[in-house]
């Protein structure tokens, strides 16, 4: 994340509808795998408004960034376990001292996503947790992308080998964000055919537009709990950690 995306993050996490959305199914996984006051650890923890919510939920709350910026707006906000730590090298906590670990579009940033990983087992205790979300669809990897510094886009199946191959279980794994994905198809094409710079801003909507994407998320998050959706713009999955590791 550059300086510029954490600046647009620190207006839009609050009210746009993708940050919402996300976040709202975040703790929906999280309330009920892994309750409070569990300890959780975040890397890439952004302006820091999911540590913010566990934090009121009564979650013991620490998190990690690569920006120094970023750490500072978090410990200006009452974030005071949050550190400055690359997420590549191994993690300054003990081992298995972490109840779930929480990684939201941080994955696709990693070239080597896999030691990442590992330093995450170590972290959490036997029988824990790691809960995160990916952008989706490989085929859509493109400017887009590469502005906001992404090395892949995951398919299900992509995401699970990753987890596995650092020692965790599939309990969960899901697309979310279906309603969104032909617009992505449109935009994104229109991308690679474009001779324009292009910046990882999130496109700006009016309010009411806001409130719509915003419904069709309630929507969908609705139908998740029954059943899951087959395809969509993004993933989320719950691993538990493997004990014969």
């Amino acid at each position: 994340m550059n300086t510029t995306h954490l600046n647009e993050l620190k207006v839009l996490e609050e009210g746009y509808w993708w940050h919402l959305a996300k976040r709202r199914l975040l703790f929906e996984f999280s309330i009920k795998t892994c309750p409070p006051p569990a300890r959780i650890l975040e890397v890439g923890t952004g302006a820091g408004g999911n540590l913010l919510h566990f934090k009121r939920l009564g979650y013991d709350v620490r998190g990690f960034d690569i920006m120094p910026e970023a750490v500072r707006y978090c410990n200006e906000r009452g974030l005071s376990a949050v550190s400055v730590h690359d997420i590549a090298e191994p993690w300054p906590v003990p081992d298995s001292s972490m109840d779930m670990v929480v990684v939201m579009d941080v994955l696709e940033h990693l070239e080597r996503p896999g030691e990442a990983l590992k330093f995450a087992w170590k972290a959490i205790v036997p029988g824990g947790r790691i809960i995160l979300s990916v952008p989706a669809c490989p085929f859509l990897m493109g400017p887009w992308d590469r502005a906001l510094g992404h090395f892949r886009r995951y398919s299900s199946g992509m995401l699970r080998w990753e987890l596995a191959h650092a020692g965790f279980e599939s309990e969960s794994v899901g697309y979310w964000n279906l309603f969104s994905l032909p617009a992505a198809f449109v935009v994104r094409g229109a991308q690679r055919f474009s001779s324009e710079k292009h910046t990882s801003e999130f496109p700006r909507v009016p309010r009411w537009l806001n409130k719509t994407l915003l419904g069709c998320a309630w929507f969908e998050r609705k139908i998740l709990r029954k059943s899951p959706v087959y395809y969509g713009l993004s993933i989320m999955g719950v691993f538990r950690k493997n004990e014969s590791n």
